[in-house]
């Protein structure tokens, strides 16, 4: 299995990025997919997911303006970024996590806010 994300780049404060992670290979059940964010000098952190039933979570900081979506037929999790703050600059990482090969991380893609 692997994972391409894809989507990020530099985007002014109250920009928008959307970000796309597709898994290949020998798919099979899915649980939840999610994505992280680590920013330089901390720890990863849970952004948001989204379970098989469509039930999300969300960072408190992030609630309102990010949305988590998939599209089941093409194996895709989405983050849409909006009012995007320079509180936000971090390299986002997806991640898959199925119920028989356990979790899977996509290589990340690194998210500039800045004017």
């Amino acid at each position: 299995v692997q994972l391409q994300a894809s989507g990020g780049g530099l985007v002014q404060p109250g920009g928008s990025l959307r970000l796309s992670c597709a898994a290949s290979g020998r798919i099979f059940s899915i649980k939840d997919m999610g994505w992280y964010r680590q920013a330089p000098g901390k720890q990863r952190e849970l952004v948001a997911t989204i379970t098989n039933s469509d039930v999300t979570n969300y960072k408190d900081s992030v609630k309102g303006r990010f949305t988590i979506s998939k599209d089941n037929a093409k194996n895709t999790v989405y983050l849409q970024m909006n009012s995007l703050k320079p509180e936000d600059t971090a390299v986002y990482y997806c991640n898959f996590n199925f119920v028989i090969l356990g979790k899977f991380w996509g290589q990340g893609t690194l998210v500039t806010v800045s004017s």
